[in-house]
Order: structure tokens, then sequence, then C-alpha cells
């Protein structure tokens, strides 16, 4: 699966009624094209895919692969129960998904055989591409990472975890056994503060959770990061950084307060579903400064 830019996660908005607005979707996702995302990954963690039904669930695919059209790979959300991983990965494919990003299981631990075996559950019930996302419950040691590589559906590997050594490991092992035919990409909340990092272990493809409320930030900080530019490093202090510092305070603002930057910046994306909150008052004060200061400093250049 080729990506080529940066992996744009969507919000899932929702109206006034609080149901699925899918012309504000297909607005948001729209703009992410514009502003050259390498993928979209429809109804994943920032698009609340715990909050979805089955129906809105499909709902936000069909509108991706619409609106998406073959420019980029769109990929579908799966994850839960292996019941439920399986009939979201089924509808993904009956969709016209290019694969599913299998999340993990809810609030359950495992051993590494049975963390395989949930793999194996799906990619042997659904015949479309797999990229596994290794976070929470979900976290593989390298020879189980490898042991994944070896099933042909599963063409990559998303990390959530953030252990640079085991991450290497990871890849080296994956590596010998598949080549470069295999994904790996980062997919740590705010991605743009370790990119140096993973792309000194060989993993330069990261998911940006800013790019859906400030492309124009994230798209320059990608190219300035692999030009090697002073730019990078000033958005890194300036932007990223208190922006991460602010998402840290509340459990759950790695999704309300993307969410919160999209409604600052015009997208009518609504709220967010239980049991995440949306940012307060001060909250959001605190916000339009960041987004101001990232956006000025383009201005800058």
């Amino acid at each position: 699966m080729d990506f080529n830019g940066i992996l744009f996660f969507p919000l899932t908005p929702f109206d006034e009624r609080g149901d699925v607005n899918e012309a504000a979707f297909e607005q948001h996702v729209a703009s992410g094209l514009d502003h050259g995302a390498g993928g979209v990954f429809a109804a994943c963690g920032t698009g609340e895919i715990h909050a979805l039904s089955a129906e809105e669930h499909a709902r936000v695919v069909r509108r991706a692969v619409a609106v998406t059209a073959g420019r980029v790979p769109v990929i579908a959300g799966a994850g839960g129960s292996v019941s439920t991983a399986i009939e979201q990965a089924t509808a993904a494919r009956e969709l016209g998904a290019d694969g599913v990003l299998l999340l993990p299981p809810y609030l359950v631990h495992a051993p590494q055989r049975g963390l395989v075996e949930y793999v194996r559950a799906v990619t042997s019930a659904v015949d479309i591409p797999v990229i596994v996302y290794q976070r929470g419950t979900m976290v593989f040691t390298p020879d189980s990472a490898a042991e994944l590589a070896e099933i042909p559906t599963v063409v990559g590997f998303k990390d959530g975890v953030g252990d640079v050594g085991t991450m290497r490991q990871i890849v080296l092992t994956v590596r010998q056994r598949r080549g470069d035919n295999f994904v790996f990409f980062n997919g740590l909340p705010t991605a743009e503060l370790t990119f140096h990092a993973y792309q000194g272990i060989g993993v330069p493809l990261y998911s940006s959770a800013a790019f859906a409320f400030v492309p124009e930030v994230a798209t320059a900080f990608y190219r300035a990061a692999h030009a090697g530019e002073e730019l990078a490093d000033r958005l890194l202090r300036d932007f990223y950084d208190p922006l991460v510092r602010l998402r840290d305070r509340v459990p759950g603002y790695a999704v309300s307060l993307i969410k919160a930057g999209a409604r600052l910046r015009g997208a009518d994306v609504g709220g967010v579903r239980p049991p995440f909150v949306d940012p307060s008052e001060e909250h959001l004060a605190e916000l339009r400064t960041i987004i101001d200061t990232g956006l000025a400093l383009l201005k800058e250049q």
C-alpha cells in the first residue's frame, strides 16, 4: 500500500441533534485532500469510532470513499470484539475501502498469542488489507510483530506506544521477513513531536491530528522537517509543544481539542460524544492563541 504524504484522520462531524453530518464530513475530507493528504483514515480514533453505531460507521466510510474517489488510499477503522471488528472490516471491504486499521479489543488484556490470534481471526474472516494499530491493550513484541507480518493481508503497523527502542527492533525484524513491502508509521498523538526520532529508526510516515484543523501548519511542518529547515523547529517549539501541553491536561483532549480547533477554524463539525467532553472556554482561548501563533509563523516565511 502506497502512502505519500501526511496520513489524515478526519473527524466525524455531528449536527445539532447529535447525528452524523455527512455534508460537513464530505467538506472536511475534501479540504484534507486539497491540502495534500497522503491517505484518509475514516472512522478511526480521531473519528470517534468508539461512539459510532454500525450504520454510522458505514455511512462515514462510504462518504470517505466517494469523496476521495481513488486519489489516495482510504482506510477504515475496525476494532473492539472479534465479531465487531469483522463486521466493520466486512463493511469497509463492501464499501470500497482500500484497507482497515485494526484497533485493539476494548478493555481486554491478553498474552501475545491471544493478540496474534485476534488479528488472525479478523484477517481470516475478511479479505482486505489490514494495518495493525499497536496501542493500549494491544502491544506486540518484535517476534509477535514478525508473526503478524507473515499474514499475507497484514500490510502495515501503526505504533501508538512510543517505545522507540522496541519499535526499532520491530522494524528490523519485520523487514527481514517482508522486506520493504510493509508500511510502518508513527501514530502517537501529535506525532510531529517524535517525527525525527521515528525517522531515525526507519519510520518516516506519521499521522497528524493537527492536519484535521490546521492543515496549513501541518503541511508546512511536514515539508520543513523533511527538508531540514528551521521552520520545523520553530513550529515544534511555538505551536506543537504548547498544543501537546494543553492536550495533556484533560483525558480525551486528543480528540475533543482537535474537534474544537476545527470549529474555531469555521468547520461545522459539532462537539464530541460522551464520554469525551468539549474544551472549557479557558482552554478554547488558549487553543485559539496556539492556532494564531502557528499561522503567524507561516506568514513570516
